[in-house]
């Protein structure tokens, strides 16, 4: 467990979560890292720390380079514990460590955690110098909690961006140009859906100030640091902020019979009679998290239930309520479902649609038990007339 160089002076050394499969919801089929950055100079300063549970992995990594306990500053751009759940320890080891955090609520949330640590709060423009390099601190509020903010370092031009730019991505390669691109624009584009999407506009007035900055690396608190393809991942984080929305269609539903199964597929003939791409996803097998990461930049959403119990499947209720959480753009909906006697699930998906910033494209839609052809053929009908009068 060796730190990494990033460049002369600054190291990263964190921790590789290999086993998480799940944040707050979220598969993370790929892990993740929490990522810490040591920077020697006359101030030995660590930026973040690493989730409770891997202090140790941390601290070897640090005494790697330096012992711990030299450590001057610790820079907390983030009071969640996976970031800073490593400050007790870090302070364990070196007591006459400076913390600093965004004021207000940095301070208000890390002593809600740590207790009274002697937290120092720093505002938009404030600057810390370690001794040749100088930090430099931009609130981010609301990317995504009230406390973020971002560190930028000169003269090294790295901005240290907290969970901006981020991706659960457990790799032992640090920097953009070392590891599989594809891959970690698969996953920044996940992490953007499920962590910062609710926030574009919050999002885009970060990227705004940050503009102003000549960036040069970017160095987040997940997975890879950014600087040979920081121009591809800015352009999508702008793209992302601003909602723009691709002319493809999510179909999300659970089928007990296959008959609310059959009616996706006719929704989906209809949307492809039109030239628009349907993507179907059936609640037995997709997570909600990589639906989302599909759907956040479609046009149209097509949500499906059966009845049970007069009420929507569970599985359909937890994926509209995590959709509910994270959209960050208006769509235009379809709402629709097959039953047996009670028939109450279309409208139920409906109104849960109409709070999802959803526009009806259509009326629910609803079948009662086993679909004839006649009845697929005119869903498919109805879409299509639909989509030529919008």
């Amino acid at each position: 467990m060796k730190a990494t160089k990033i460049c002369e002076g600054v190291y990263w050394v964190g921790a590789i979560d290999w086993d998480l499969r799940n944040f707050h919801g979220y598969e993370t089929e790929k892990g993740s890292t929490y990522n810490a950055y040591l920077v020697l100079d006359e101030k030995i300063t660590l930026i973040d720390t690493v989730k409770a549970g891997f202090e140790k992995e941390m601290l070897t990594r640090i005494a790697s380079v330096i012992d711990p306990a030299k450590i001057d500053l610790i820079i907390s751009n983030h009071a969640e514990p996976d970031h800073s759940g490593g400050i007790p320890a870090v302070k364990k080891l070196a007591p006459g460590a400076a913390v600093y955090c965004a004021a207000g609520a940095g301070v208000k949330d890390l002593t809600a955690y740590y207790g009274d640590l002697g937290y120092i709060g720093v505002k938009a423009g404030d600057t810390l110098s370690l001794g040749k390099r100088t930090l430099t601190f931009l609130p981010t509020p609301m990317v995504h909690w009230p406390d973020n903010m971002v560190s930028f370092m000169t003269p090294e031009n790295i901005l240290f961006s907290n969970d901006a730019f981020g991706q659960h991505y457990a790799t032992f390669e640090r920097m953009d140009t070392e590891s599989d691109l594809s891959e970690a624009l698969v996953q920044a584009r996940k992490y953007y859906a499920n962590i910062v999407q609710p926030y574009g506009m919050q999002t885009a007035k970060a990227l705004a100030a940050c503009a102003q900055l000549p960036i040069q690396t970017v160095c987040p608190s997940h997975g890879i640091a950014w600087t040979k393809h920081l121009p591809e991942i800015l352009a999508l984080y702008h793209k992302w902020a601003a909602g723009e929305q691709e002319d493809f269609a999510a179909i999300v539903y659970d089928t007990m019979w296959h008959s609310t199964e059959q009616m996706a597929h006719a929704i989906a003939d209809g949307f492809s009679a039109c030239g628009i791409r349907p993507r179907l996803y059936n609640l037995h097998y997709c997570f909600n998290s990589d639906i989302i990461s599909d759907a956040m930049t479609a046009k149209y959403i097509a949500v499906g239930s059966p009845t049970l119990n007069n009420n929507m499947m569970p599985s359909v209720a937890s994926f509209l309520t995590y959709f509910r959480g994270l959209t960050g753009n208006k769509k235009k909906s379809i709402a629709f479902g097959s039953y047996g006697w009670g028939g109450q699930s279309p409208d139920q998906v409906q109104e849960q649609l109409a709070g999802c910033k959803c526009e009806p494209l259509l009326p629910a839609v609803r079948l009662q038990y086993k679909p004839s052809q006649e009845q697929l053929a005119k869903i498919t009908e109805d879409v299509i007339a639909a989509l030529k009068g919008e």
